[in-house]
């Protein structure tokens, strides 16, 4: 009776850690075909304060290259702001933290901060030498939900409780 109950319990697992295999690529499978909003253009001010665009640097052009949206750099006058439009869930969309630590920044976390429109967003400071930053970022769907975090942000694109395309916002700015 225990050998049965062990087979059963065993093969319980076993369809359990196989559906939960499966259910992300049946998941991406229905982002790739669904359709997503047209790129209508840059912003032209971000909270508040207009716009102007910068060149995008080497990197960031090689970025693009598979990545599914586009990618524009701009200055507040104060501030370096990241913005990628995005068309499909994807594992292109990196956080923030991991760019500026490939850059050769040390990241500490910081406590999260709210936009002006009470939105969260995720913080932490990038230090390099002399040079210290606080960089905050966060993403946007069409239906106005926003998150502080690139991966709490994957999987609901993936799963098709956010719809879209999104926008990402990464601020950067001096300390």
């Amino acid at each position: 009776m225990d050998r049965v109950r062990s087979l059963s319990a065993l093969a319980a697992f076993l369809i359990a850690a196989v559906t939960a295999a499966a259910v992300p690529l049946l998941g991406h499978a229905s982002m790739v075909t669904k359709a997503a909003g047209e790129f209508g253009g840059w912003p032209t001010a971000h909270e508040g304060r207009a716009l102007t665009e910068l060149p995008l640097s080497e990197r960031e052009v090689a970025f693009l290259r598979d990545f599914p949206g586009r990618v524009g750099r701009f200055s507040d006058g104060r501030r370096e702001i990241i913005i990628r439009f995005v068309s499909a869930a994807t594992r292109r969309l990196h956080p923030a933290a991991d760019c500026f630590r490939a850059s050769g920044y040390k990241v500490v976390p910081i406590p999260a901060m709210r936009d002006r429109s009470g939105a969260t967003m995720g913080c932490f400071r990038a230090l390099r030498g002399s040079e210290e930053l606080r960089v905050c970022e966060m993403i946007r769907d069409e239906r106005g939900g926003s998150f502080s975090d690139v991966s709490a942000w994957y999987w609901h694109a993936l799963f098709g409780s956010s719809p879209a395309p999104w926008w990402s916002f990464v601020v950067a700015e001096r300390s």
